[in-house]
């Protein structure tokens, strides 16, 4: 009896390569960057370099030429809004935003979520560019997700969370 050959992988996207290794639909594939990897690092690139083409034009704009510390706060800003861009085109969605207040430990839902989009787009869009992140942090007026950027770093300065079992509690101690 002759024995068989072991099966092939199918669906979409699969095949084998290097003699038989199965080979994924994003390995070497520059367009799935949630790997990592070379094509995430010049997707990165590229992204921190058309955000600070536009740091530059508000370094240029008289309207912010009075504002103290503008290099420092753009570069901040740069950072901040790289962390929060999940899908690396240069906008805020609404699952993006989700992300970054879960992280601060201020869940909202998703109507308020959407109200806060459209009070930074002034109801134009359902993303956040980064040109509307700098207005808004850059802006006079108050509006959540200045707030919560400025506390978020309190928020990673306060006390490290207690480690271990929680302390042993009676029915007295109950509210």
């Amino acid at each position: 009896m002759v024995p068989h050959p072991p099966p092939r992988p199918s669906g979409p996207g699969l095949s084998l390569v290097d003699g038989g290794t199965p080979r994924g639909p994003c390995r070497g594939n520059s367009g799935c960057w949630s790997r990592g990897g070379k094509a995430f690092g010049l997707l990165k690139a590229r992204q921190e370099r058309r955000l600070a083409e536009i740091n530059r034009e508000f370094l240029c704009d008289q309207k912010y030429s009075d504002e103290e510390n503008l290099p420092e706060k753009l570069t901040a800003f740069k950072e901040k809004y790289m962390e929060f861009d999940l899908n690396n085109e240069g906008e805020i969605d609404l699952m993006s935003l989700k992300r970054m207040m879960e992280k601060l430990g201020v869940p909202k839902t998703h109507l308020e979520m959407k109200k806060m989009i459209s009070e930074v787009t002034g109801g134009v869009s359902d993303t956040i560019s980064y040109r509307d992140f700098v207005n808004m942090m850059l802006g006079k007026r108050s509006a959540v997700l200045k707030l919560v950027m400025m506390f978020e770093g309190k928020a990673n300065e306060s006390s490290p969370k207690p480690v271990g079992p929680p302390p042993e509690r009676d029915i007295a101690s109950l509210p």
